[in-house]
């Protein structure tokens, strides 16, 4: 009876501590964070077809594509509803951009777009 009490209890104390780190680890990737790199689109990424970076990235948003940063080799798709962030990533398209938001795997939610130095 001892041991599967003692059983029952170190179940209990591993299911607590992984729910926890996958609460804390949830919280995290909720905290926003700035990215710097270079506003493209999700269809395209780094490697542009057409035209110049900024002329197919806008091609390719008017096409239903969403926006993307380019952050070294990593494309992180830019979820952004904010009218002034999407205008801002219009006008920076092509360019070097700082991107505050919060990361979700490759997703950025975007809350701030300014150019970059």
């Amino acid at each position: 009876m001892k041991s599967c009490l003692q059983k029952l209890g170190v179940f209990i104390a591993a299911i607590v501590l992984a729910l926890g780190l996958s609460l804390t680890s949830a919280h995290a990737a909720d905290k926003p964070q700035t990215f710097t790199g270079k506003v493209s689109d999700a269809m395209c990424g780094a490697k542009h077809m057409n035209g110049t970076p900024a002329d197919c990235t806008r091609a390719c948003v008017k096409q239903g594509s969403k926006y993307a940063l380019v952050v070294g080799d990593k494309v992180y798709t830019l979820e952004a509803s904010d009218k002034a962030a999407l205008d801002n990533l219009d006008k920076l398209a092509g360019e070097n951009a700082k991107v505050t938001g919060a990361p979700t795997g490759d997703t950025i939610q975007v809350s701030a777009v300014t150019a970059a130095q």
